[in-house]
C-alpha cells in the first residue's frame, strides 16, 4: 500500500470488480485509451492482469482511493505490454494510470503517479520506466512531463498517433 496526502494506493482485490467495470464502461475514461469502453469480460481480465504482473515481475497495478472516505477513483500501475513498438522498450515496466471523471482535474493523477514512480525508484531494478500516452491525451502527457517522464519518440499503436516517454530511475 502506498499513501500520499489525499491518496491510498492498494492492491487491487475481487471485491474490485464492480468499480472497475463501471471505470471501463465510461467512454470519457476510454476515449485516449482505445476509443470503446470495455465489456465487463475485458475489465474483469484488467484487474486479473493488474494482480498478475505481481507475481511475475514484482511489480503490478494499484487501486486508487480517496484518503478521506475512501471512494474508489481509479487505477494505476506498471505493467509489461508486448505492444511490437520500434523502438522497443518492452524489457522495461510501462506506467498507466486512469481516473474517474469525477476524479479529474483535481491534481490526483500527477499526485498518484509521483508516487508509483517514487516506488519504483526504491523497489525495481529497473534503469527506467515507460509511459506510452495518446497523442489526444493532453492531460496524461501533462502528468507525465511534471513527474520527470521525457519523449522519446513517435510512433503509431493501434492505428492511432502515440507518444513513448521514458523516466531514468531517480528522475
Amino acid at each position: 500500500m502506498i499513501e500520499t496526502e489525499r491518496l491510498i494506493l492498494r492492491r487491487p482485490r475481487v471485491e474490485d470488480i464492480e468499480l472497475v467495470c463501471a471505470l471501463w464502461a465510461d467512454p470519457i475514461v476510454t476515449r485516449h485509451i482505445s476509443g470503446q469502453p470495455l465489456a465487463r469480460r475485458q475489465a474483469w481480465m484488467n484487474l486479473l492482469s493488474m494482480t498478475g504482473h505481481w507475481a511475475f515481475y514484482g511489480y503490478g497495478g494499484w487501486i486508487v482511493e480517496e484518503r478521506d472516505g475512501g471512494e474508489f477513483i481509479g487505477q494505476i500501475g506498471f505493467q509489461k505490454f508486448e505492444r511490437g513498438i520500434d523502438p522497443s522498450r518492452e524489457d522495461r515496466p510501462e506506467a498507466g494510470w486512469v481516473l474517474s471523471p469525477k476524479a479529474h482535474g483535481r491534481g490526483y493523477a500527477t499526485e498518484a503517479v509521483r508516487a508509483i514512480v517514487d516506488w519504483a525508484d526504491r523497489n525495481l531494478a529497473a534503469a527506467s520506466t515507460v509511459a506510452i500516452i495518446s497523442d489526444e491525451n493532453g492531460a496524461s502527457i501533462g502528468v507525465a512531463r511534471k513527474v520527470g517522464y521525457r519523449e522519446i519518440t513517435r510512433t503509431r499503436y493501434l492505428d492511432s498517433p502515440i507518444t513513448v516517454f521514458e523516466r531514468p530511475r531517480g528522475g
